[in-house]
C-alpha cells in the first residue's frame, strides 16, 4: 500500500533511454519496473525501514459512518494486473459477489497523509482499508469474527502483501472492529453492491506519460497509425498521459500492447477504468 502512483500507472514510450552507473542502458519502461519493486520492497521488505504503529493516546471509540455511494473506478489505482514480489495481481473488473474470511491487520502512523494507491491521502482515522485485487474503490463490510463487530469501509489502497491476510485495515477502522491492540483478526469481508454499480469495467491501454505535451502529441500521432481505436491525451498532475481504448475486456487490450510492443512502443500496460 501507499504506492508511488506513477510508478504503479505511469508507462512511458520504450524508445528513451538513460544511462546508469552501471554504464548499461535501460530503456524507461525497465526503470519504471524497477521503481516499482523498490517502492514494494521498502514498503513490505526492508527491515531497516521505521516500524508502523498506533497514534499516541487513548484508542478512538467515535467514528464517521460510511456510507456507500457510486463512484467511478479511480483513473489511477486499477492497473488490470501488477507485481509484488514476483507474483502477479489481477485486479478484480468488478466486485459483484465477493465474499472471503481470512486475517485483517492494520496499518496507521507511518502512512498517514501519505497518497494511496487511488490517488486519495491515507488518513488513519477514516474508515478505510487496503485490499489486493478489489477495483478503486470498493465498498465492503467487514466483521471481525472474533467479536461479532460490523463496519462498512471504503477500500483505496492495495496490500497486504502478507501471507493469510486478506485486508489491511485503516487505525481508525481496525479500533471500530476492535481489532487493536492485537495486530490481526480473522474477519469476514462482502462486497456492497450499488444499484447501477454492476456494469463491468472498460479497458484502456496506457502507452505512455511525458512531461512535455508535444511528446505526447507525437506518440497519439504513431499510435493512431497503428489501431483504429480512439487515441486519448489526459493531464495528470505535471503529466501528460497517452491512453487507447476503450476495450470491452482484457483480452483486447493484451492484443494492443503486443501490437504496440511489434511496432516499437514497449512498456505500455492495461489500466481499468
Amino acid at each position: 500500500m501507499k504506492y508511488i502512483l506513477s510508478f504503479l500507472l505511469i508507462g512511458m514510450l520504450g524508445g528513451c533511454q538513460f544511462k546508469h552507473p552501471d554504464n548499461t542502458q535501460k530503456t524507461a519502461a525497465q526503470i519504471a519496473a524497477e521503481k516499482r519493486k523498490a517502492f514494494f520492497l521498502n514498503r513490505h521488505g526492508n527491515q531497516n525501514d521505521i516500524k508502523d504503529s498506533a497514534p499516541k493516546g487513548p484508542i478512538p471509540t467515535f467514528f464517521n459512518k460510511v456510507k456507500p455511494v457510486i463512484e467511478p473506478l479511480s483513473r489511477y489505482g486499477n492497473p488490470s494486473t501488477y507485481k509484488v514480489d514476483g507474483h502477479t495481481y489481477e485486479v478484480m473488473p468488478n466486485p459483484i459477489g465477493y465474499k472471503k474470511r481470512g486475517l485483517a491487520s492494520w496499518y496507521g502512523v507511518k502512512f498517514h497523509k501519505r497518497r494511496t494507491s487511488s490517488g486519495e491521502n491515507y488518513d488513519m482515522y477514516a474508515l478505510t482499508a487496503a485490499h489486493k485485487t478489489l477495483p478503486l474503490p470498493t465498498y465492503v463490510r467487514v466483521k471481525n469474527l472474533s467479536n461479532g463487530r460490523q463496519a462498512i469501509v471504503k477500500v483505496n489502497d492495495r496490500g497486504p502483501f502478507h501471507s493469510g491476510r486478506v485486508i489491511d485495515l485503516s487505525y481508525g477502522a481496525a479500533a471500530k472492529l476492535g481489532v487493536l491492540p492485537k495486530g490481526v483478526a480473522p474477519v469476514e469481508i462482502e462486497a456492497i453492491i450499488l444499484g447501477k454499480q454492476s456494469h463491468q469495467a472498460h479497458y484502456y491501454v496506457q502507452a505512455g506519460a511525458f512531461n512535455s505535451q508535444k511528446l505526447a502529441d507525437a506518440l497519439r500521432i504513431k499510435l493512431k497509425k497503428i489501431s483504429k481505436s480512439p487515441v486519448l491525451i489526459e493531464k495528470y498532475q505535471k503529466r501528460y498521459v497517452v491512453r487507447v481504448g476503450p476495450f470491452a475486456n482484457r483480452t483486447m487490450s493484451d492484443h494492443l500492447r503486443q501490437s504496440l510492443s511489434s511496432h516499437g512502443v514497449h512498456g505500455a500496460f492495461s489500466v481499468m477504468m
